[in-house]
């Protein structure tokens, strides 16, 4: 009876406090690689790219965005189109790249921070056209490309927080209901108005973001170990029980660098069962420097985690 007693109390009291976001564990060390590529039109190729077979590897095509082609592009509410370097990474190259390395997944990131010679504003008319053109749009271009994800870049808005994350909130879960998609993440920054926006979503649809690829690069050039460690927990509070990844730009303009103290910052993320990926900025980049550090990346996130 006592026991009966005590079932229903606990039953009663998940009802009343069910678990989310905030008090999910922590998740653990992963062997996840993410690379951005396509953005500067500098030829480089996914072939290009060292693929360690010991890691989960994500190229990450930059960028879709809903403006127009045209010499003077204007926002199209949703309606995406390719803005990457398609000649040398085209449905083609995504089929081959993906058959020759089982591990490898591929996907396309929204937005960016610029189209043409402007801004790229996230700027929709309203929720349901704007999801409703977006569904169509990347439909048609997951299927042409046999894309993996999506990852969402958003950096400038027009538009509050709460439209952004119903918005991207209901693209994303969507995408995943018509199994067009088995992962979605997020890349924000540490900036008032960006952070505003990606919370927003985080706090409505959270459990539907498979990864934060934050940008711990935008922080100063000459951010130290100990700063880069400060900035992770401080991010991984913001995005609560979210896989937060590691990252650095390959040129060098800002953030913590290999050079500087990167892995060795990783390694201690490592050693506290925190590092949950490693993402770079970019393989355009990267390129004019034999991908050195997408090599020593893959190898410290393919020892057993």
């Amino acid at each position: 009876m006592e026991f009966s007693k005590i079932f229903i109390i606990l039953f009663i009291f998940q009802v009343l406090f069910p678990c989310n976001m905030s008090t999910q564990a922590a998740p653990a060390n992963s062997n996840l690689f993410r690379e951005y590529i396509g953005a500067e039109f500098n030829n480089v190729k996914f072939s290009d790219v060292p693929i360690n077979s010991n890691v989960e590897f994500h190229f990450i095509l930059s960028f879709a965005i809903d403006y127009d082609t045209s010499g003077s592009p204007s926002p199209t509410n949703g309606k995406f189109n390719v803005f990457w370097d398609s000649d040398n990474l085209g449905p083609s190259q995504v089929s081959s790249i993906k058959s020759s390395h089982s591990n490898v997944k591929v996907a396309l990131s929204l937005g960016g921070d610029s189209v043409g010679d402007g801004s790229a504003y996230f700027n929709p008319s309203s929720v349901d056209s704007w999801v409703s053109n977006a569904v169509s749009s990347l439909t048609d271009i997951i299927r042409q490309y046999n894309l993996d994800g999506i990852d969402i870049d958003y950096e400038h808005f027009n538009a509050d927080p709460d439209t952004f994350a119903e918005c991207i909130g209901q693209l994303v879960k969507t995408l995943k209901k018509n199994g067009l998609i088995s992962f979605a993440s997020i890349a924000p920054f540490d900036d008032d108005d960006v952070q505003s926006h990606y919370k927003a979503l985080w706090k409505s649809y959270g459990d539907l973001i498979d990864y934060v690829n934050f940008q711990f690069y935008a922080y100063d050039q000459g951010t130290t170990v100990s700063q880069f460690i400060n900035y992770f927990n401080t991010q991984s509070s913001n995005y609560n029980g979210g896989n937060v990844l590691a990252s650095f730009i390959s040129d060098g303009s800002g953030g913590l660098t290999p050079e500087n103290g990167f892995f060795t910052a990783c390694n201690r993320l490592k050693s506290q069962n925190k590092l949950h990926g490693i993402f770079i900025w970019s393989a355009d980049d990267s390129k004019r420097n034999g991908f050195r550090y997408e090599k020593q990346s893959q190898a410290l996130l393919a020892i057993s985690h």
